[in-house]
């Protein structure tokens, strides 16, 4: 018989012998998910992690703090606290200590099925310098570790005398290890085939080295978004499902961008009172997926998806989205160790600055990625409402004079149509009255003749003003008041809103969303309308405001700016009033005027205005 063919090996097998190696892409949460369900599969005696071994201890505390993520610094110039005198010298090495990182969770998942962990980096030189380009992680939802491994060894990187001697003091380590336990080695990309050709041969031991003043440090939760691989929010989902690695959907990068997306969208539309179309939705994933594809990626960074909100919704849509994704619930600013707040600067050698700015009517504030200037937070749950006594309420006095001047914007351009309708077109005679009419004198050139407009000046004023943001969704305002003028200039005015202390932006001042509002000159005169048994056979509450717009109204028209016109019964009531409504539609107006108006801020007593401008934005 003939002999049997021999058996080929399998290029793709990353197994030699009794080691089972994982190759891996620092900081990445596909590769940590992948080491732990191989440590969880595999079970292996001893788990080998690139890691410096004169730091081991550091590490092994930072691992038993997650889920809090720990900073390991060293050199010498390490962090020092505000106020020393060395304060401004320059930075150590910054190691952060994170879940979604694959030598973190390898040293985890070890621990939990009893198994060795060996740190295999001596640490007895300076890492070298090696390409840190790679195909993005989320490739490995999609191909095995094995084919993504072999994808990069397409490109073999240059080799070096350092990288020989590197590579050999880590093969020196693995060599000493139990050659007849089950071994799982988690070990850089860049770094396996220089390991696995250094083990070939016998290594001597390297020369030790002493790391000078490590340190463990407890980064505030500020300014997690700067300096962690992954953002914090991706971070914190891969923490709570790292359980059931089974079911990959759950730590997917676009199923975490959209909800990313998703909860910024509703802090978004609290704090601006804003709804998030689908067509932006539709566009930031497209943008997204774009300016990754720009860099090489998949799946976006955190500085794009922040760059993204930017350009497709607002300024103020990014700031939600930035603090959404930078936001850890396990952080916390008092720890075992020292609290840092650290920078991205001191972190990473190559860093991107984004800057915002506030597109709200407030003090301008300005927002950089990283170095972000924060909004005045409570210091403990329920400060700013406890500010708050009922004894009275008052407005910010900068939203009265904007909405003043928007109610003698539509005073204006109420009269201004009813001219409109007013006006007629005539062939010119003896007159050119209003002046020539350009578009019905081209329309009938055929005829040879000119045509002049006759504008008709409308007799009499308008008197009351009112604006219907949402006219549909009563039970969302349910906060409604009547305030009176403080002076001859100001306009009496009832509104209705959502419940402004609901939101406190700053201890005493609630903010709030109008759903519409009334304006009537002169002021001190109007009675609450919301209590006025004269309105009560009003089906909503733009309707009664409708009503008392007509009744305080000392002039003959009435300005009603909507989605929708009035019924027309109230044409009827208008009559009987001596009073013309004049319907204006709410499509015509400006929707960024709309957008800035629309917020609402109530004071809790005229002393919180000396404080306002602080809190509101």
């Amino acid at each position: 018989m003939p002999d049997a063919p021999e058996q080929l090996p399998d290029l793709l097998s990353l197994r030699r012998g009794k080691c089972s190696w994982v190759p891996v892409v620092a900081g990445r949460m596909e590769f940590a998910a992948e080491v732990r369900r191989r440590i969880l599969a595999e079970r292996p005696q001893v788990v080998a992690v690139e890691l410096p071994a004169t730091l081991e201890s550091l590490f092994l505390r930072a691992v038993k703090r997650l889920p809090a993520i720990s900073v390991i610094v060293y050199g010498d110039n390490v962090y020092k606290p505000k106020g020393s005198l060395d304060e401004d010298s320059d930075s150590g090495v910054y190691v952060p200590v994170e879940p979604a990182d694959p030598f973190i969770e390898a040293i985890r998942s070890a621990h939990e099925i009893g198994a060795e962990v060996v740190f295999i980096d001596p640490d007895s030189m300076e890492r070298p310098h090696l390409r840190a380009s790679y195909p993005d992680s989320y490739a490995l939802t999609t191909i095995s570790l094995e084919q993504y491994t072999e994808a990069w060894r397409l490109h073999p990187q240059p080799r070096s005398e350092q990288l020989a001697a590197f590579a050999a003091g880590i093969a020196w380590k693995l060599q000493g290890s139990n050659p007849f336990a089950e071994t799982l080695v988690v070990i850089s990309l860049n770094l396996l085939d220089p390991v696995l050709e250094a083990l070939e041969a016998p290594q001597e031991e390297p020369k030790s080295r002493f790391r000078e003043m490590p340190r463990l440090l407890n980064p505030h939760p500020d300014c997690l978004g700067e300096i962690t691989s992954e953002y914090p929010y991706l971070q914190e989902r891969y923490e709570r499902f790292r359980e059931t690695m089974a079911d990959r959907e759950r730590i997917d990068r676009p199923r975490a961008q959209f909800a990313l997306f998703r909860e910024a969208a509703e802090a978004w539309q609290v704090n601006t009172g804003e709804t998030m179309q689908h067509w932006q939705r539709r566009l930031l994933a497209r943008y997204t997926r774009n300016l990754a594809v720009a860099h090489g990626d998949m799946t976006a960074s955190l500085f794009d998806i922040t760059i993204a909100a930017r350009s497709i919704v607002d300024e103020n849509f990014a700031w939600d989205v930035w603090e959404t994704a930078s936001r850890y619930s396990w952080q916390e600013t008092e720890s075992d160790v020292e609290t840092a707040n650290l920078s991205g600067e001191e972190i990473w050698t190559d860093t991107q600055k984004l800057r915002l700015r506030r597109r709200l009517p407030s003090t301008r504030r300005r927002m950089t990625v990283p170095g972000l200037k924060k909004r005045k937070k409570e210091k403990t749950p329920g400060e700013w409402a406890s500010a708050v006594n009922g004894a009275s309420i008052c407005s910010y006095p900068p939203e009265d004079l904007k909405i003043e001047d928007f109610g003698r914007f539509l005073k204006k351009k109420g009269k201004g149509m009813l001219s409109e309708e007013r006006s007629t077109v005539e062939p010119f005679t003896t007159s050119l009255l209003d002046g020539v009419d350009i578009r019905e004198t081209i329309r009938n050139w055929h005829e040879g003749r000119i045509f002049v407009r006759n504008s008709r000046k409308v007799q009499g004023d308008v008197g009351s003003v009112i604006v219907i943001f949402d006219g549909e969704r009563d039970a969302r305002y349910s906060y409604t008041t009547t305030w009176l003028g403080e002076h001859q200039n100001e306009s009496d005015m009832a509104y209705f809103s959502t419940p402004p202390f609901d939101h406190m932006v700053g201890p005493g001042i609630g903010r709030g969303e109008y759903g519409g509002f009334l304006m009537s000159l002169p002021a001190r005169r109007m009675y609450d309308v919301w209590a006025d048994p004269d309105y009560d056979f009003a089906e909503t509450k733009a309707e009664r405001l409708l009503l008392a717009g007509l009744d305080y109204s000392i002039h003959k028209y009435v300005v009603y700016a909507a989605a929708k016109p009035p019924r027309s019964v109230f044409r009827n009531i208008a009559d009987r009033f001596g009073r013309t409504i004049v319907y204006l539609p709410v499509g015509q107006l400006s929707p960024t005027t709309l957008k800035k108006l629309r917020v609402v801020h109530v004071l809790d007593g005229y002393d919180k205005r000396e404080t306002a401008k602080d809190y509101i934005w």
